[in-house]
């Protein structure tokens, strides 16, 4: 009887019951978009992120700052004078330790001893500065006659000198600068940082027993820039390395252009048992900050960064379109909800006022409120449930437009200020130091919708459905059978 009540009664009321389940469509639809829109604007944040420092890492450790020494940061280039006629070509490189900052290797088992710690790596950061280019000779250029001299350089005298008079016309230097940055990796130990965001393209990535070898893999931007292939060679300060690789970046830029063993690094930093950079891996995601909080007391002198306080250092339009989405859109979405719920509960109301006779005539046949309570409640349920499936069907429409469109954001990664270079892999921080220009990186937004973002527009709807019903049942139990016959013409 419930059943074939409410069917009989929904077919006659069509209009109204698409109009209430239009209004909790819209309110649904909304807040599906925003949180699929959200959700791509995390997924965005993460991919930047993930480009920082690889996959798999939740934090990393690094030297705490202090104040720089009065020559800290400035790297000395040494050229002989030559004496010959020759112009000859001169070359002098630098290899420096990113952030001028270092950790001893030993802190890496520090930190990996520590309670929620799953894995620790370390690394080291650097960055090679190389001065090619020549000195040239000036042209001696005489002009007029000669004048007499004297020791004291006045003109004429005795014990004078007669010597030519002109000018040294053209010569110079000419000198290139080229840095580029390189990265010592534990060999032994490759599923954590910033290689990780990168995945081999061409020959193959280090072997665990090239913990000493002079083998690199390079990066592909880097590789074609500089003509580089696997097979060939690239001299570091002074020491051949042979390329067995070509990585590419998964987003963005990549960590560095050169990766080598950290042995090999440290040599040629002469950093003997030193890393710049920890990366760690936290045996339970949800536990991080309780991880940064132990390795912050237990391993002294260190700054501890994790993804969410890079995420504080992410600006340009991502940030923004995240920030809205995050902020007006989600109040956005609960005023237009709350709107939909309670309008739908006063149109609600409003039917039941006017079936008074309807109900009270029922009342009067032996119907009980709670009865006539329950056929308004389902009544009211069932267009919510109608809405959902409208605002489902509109909010996965939304959702796929805005991933076909994929407008593209800029996210801008700088320093977050604690001038450290390296501690986030070091490519973006614009040199030694970890101070200067920052890296701008383009992402693609989608819009996915997940299963829960399904079972909670499936959750407001039945909501909306009850409130509305809460609504109208209210008004019906108050009616009797006397407010029927009033309305009898």
């Amino acid at each position: 009887m419930f059943f074939t009540y409410l069917r009989r009664e929904l077919r006659r009321r069509r209009k109204a019951a698409l109009v209430v389940a239009s209004g909790l469509a819209l309110g649904i639809a909304l807040v599906i978009v925003v949180s699929s829109v959200s959700s791509g604007m995390s997924k965005a944040q993460d991919k930047v992120l993930q480009s920082l420092y690889g996959l798999g890492t939740d934090m990393t450790v690094t030297k705490a700052a202090v104040a720089p020494g009065s020559s800290s940061g400035r790297p000395k280039f040494e050229f002989d004078a030559k004496g010959n006629d020759d112009d000859s070509t001169q070359s002098s490189d630098r290899v420096l330790v990113q952030g001028f900052q270092t950790l001893a290797s030993s802190t890496v088992d520090a930190i990996g001893g520590q309670n929620g710690v799953a894995d620790a790596v370390g690394g080291l950061s650097l960055n090679v500065m190389k001065v090619d280019g020549q000195f040239r000779r000036g042209e001696f250029k005489q002009q007029g006659g000669t004048g007499g001299q004297d020791d004291r350089g006045g003109p004429g005298g005795q014990g004078g000198s007669t010597q030519p008079r002109g000018e040294v016309r053209g010569g110079g230097a000419s000198f290139d600068v080229n840095s580029y940055s390189v990265y010592g990796t534990d060999v032994t130990k490759q599923a954590l940082g910033p290689l990780t965001s990168s995945k081999i393209t061409k020959g193959r990535t280090f072997k665990t027993s090239e913990t000493d070898a002079k083998v690199a893999v390079v990066d592909s931007a880097y590789a074609k820039e500089k003509k580089l292939d696997v097979g060939k060679t690239v001299t570091i300060h002074g020491t051949k390395f042979t390329i067995v690789g070509v990585s590419t970046a998964d987003s963005g830029d990549a960590a560095a252009n050169l990766y080598i063993p950290l042995k090999q690094a440290q040599t040629l930093a002469d950093s003997k048992n030193k890393v710049t950079t920890v990366y760690v891996k936290a045996a339970d995601s949800q536990q991080i900050d309780q991880v940064k909080s132990t390795i912050q007391k237990n391993v002294p002198d260190t700054t501890v960064t994790t993804s969410a306080d890079l995420a504080d250092t992410v600006s340009g339009s991502l940030s923004t379109a995240s920030d809205l989405a995050a902020g007006v859109g989600k109040w956005l979405s609960i005023a237009v909800l709350a709107a939909a719920f309670l309008v739908s509960g006063l149109l609600t109301s409003s039917a039941v006022s006017r079936r008074v006779r309807e109900f009270g005539t029922l009342k009067a046949l032996g119907w009980k409120s709670g009865r006539v309570t329950r056929q308004v409640v389902g009544e009211a349920l069932v267009n919510g449930l109608l809405g959902g499936v409208l605002g489902i069907g509109i909010g996965l429409v939304g959702a796929y437009v805005v991933t076909a469109i994929s407008p593209t954001l800029t996210a801008q990664l700088g320093s977050s200020g604690g001038g450290m270079g390296g501690g986030m892999g070091g490519r973006f921080m614009g040199g030694p130091g970890g101070r200067g220009a920052a890296k701008t990186l383009d992402v693609a937004l989608t819009a996915p919708v997940s299963l829960s973002i399904i079972l909670i527009a499936v959750a407001l709807a039945v909501a909306g459905g009850l409130i509305a019903g809460a609504f109208g049942g209210w008004r019906a139990s108050r009616l009797r059978p006397a407010d029927a016959l009033r309305r009898v013409e």
